[in-house]
């Protein structure tokens, strides 16, 4: 449930508040799905993602950044919005190669001033490259 409208708020309103940000554009983030503290968003593969052009395989910083936004906009059925990230921890589990990625978070707490939610990032062919936790601030802005 949306805390701005009290109803669900579907993929595709997400995918509009996410995409007004131009690093989300550029990301090419698209919005799957989203449930009660769950979401699904895809990336895009990006040439500019890869920092070893020898190996081929995407900068630890995308991954971080997708870890914290799937996380954070795990959140968004609850708050309507996205939320300021207050602390943020990411494994790295392999390198990641070219291809779009898949990108699921969900919320582990969900709290009025702190909250709590984790994701994965995830191969074409389904195999975890990273994965991470992070805080956010879900108090309502003055």
């Amino acid at each position: 449930m949306s805390a701005d409208t009290g109803a669900a708020i579907t993929a595709a309103e997400v995918e509009e508040k996410l995409l007004r940000g131009p690093f989300h554009q550029w990301l090419g983030l698209k919005v799957t799905s989203v449930g009660d503290g769950e979401i699904e968003i895809k990336a895009t593969w990006r040439p500019e993602w890869v920092v070893n052009a020898e190996h081929g395989y995407v900068h630890g910083g995308i991954l971080a950044t997708l870890v914290d936004l799937t996380a954070d906009w795990a959140l968004v059925s609850k708050t309507g919005r996205g939320v300021p990230t207050v602390d943020l921890r990411v494994d790295y589990h392999r390198a990641a190669m070219q291809g779009d990625l898949t990108c699921r978070g969900k919320v582990v707490k969900f709290g009025g001033q702190i909250s709590v939610a984790e994701a994965q990032i995830l191969s074409e062919d389904g195999k975890l490259l990273a994965s991470g936790r992070g805080v956010y601030m879900t108090a309502t802005p003055k």
